[in-house]
């Protein structure tokens, strides 16, 4: 298992958005591929207590997608949203709504560049419609699950699951 590693998260106050920096041992491709591959994003997306059920996961320009995950006493969450440009593997640019609170839709555009020493940075660029969908998402625990989704991907990447 690798060391454990943190986001860099910021939320400046009064706009809409969140930028969040991680560095992964892995190249930019293979995290892409994490983040496309249905079988691999249901390993890894979100916090360790759920199970990830994906209902589809058309990853493409102009795609969308549909997941859901239950926790041990049978509560349910489920996001959906729409693929607006996947180039591989340096960028991806999508919607995220939790159907949960309908109608708050963020636009999520990731960029992923390979760093001389064989790792990769992830740079995510979240627009919310308000501060106030971006301050609920964050008080709900977005960079909590965010972390440890992606210490869950640093995980698999670490043990050729991804």
């Amino acid at each position: 298992m690798t060391a454990t590693k943190t986001s860099t998260v910021t939320a400046e106050p009064g706009l809409p958005f969140v930028d969040v920096v991680r560095t992964f041992d892995a190249s930019a491709e293979r995290v892409y591929r994490a983040h496309t591959d249905a079988e691999i994003f249901a390993q890894w997306i979100g916090p360790r207590k759920y199970a990830t059920s994906i209902d589809h996961f058309d990853a493409r320009t102009g795609g969308s997608y549909r997941f859901s995950q239950s926790d041990t006493e049978g509560n349910q969450y489920a996001f959906h949203g729409s693929f607006h440009e996947l180039t591989s593997p340096t960028r991806m640019v999508q919607t995220f709504e939790f159907e949960g609170a309908p109608g708050h839709v963020s636009l999520d555009t990731a960029v992923l560049e390979d760093l001389p020493d064989g790792r990769c940075r992830l740079t995510v660029h979240s627009t919310f419609q308000a501060v106030e969908d971006r301050d609920a998402m964050l008080q709900a625990g977005m960079t909590d699950g965010m972390n440890e989704g992606y210490e869950r991907l640093d995980e698999l990447l670490a043990h050729d699951g991804a």
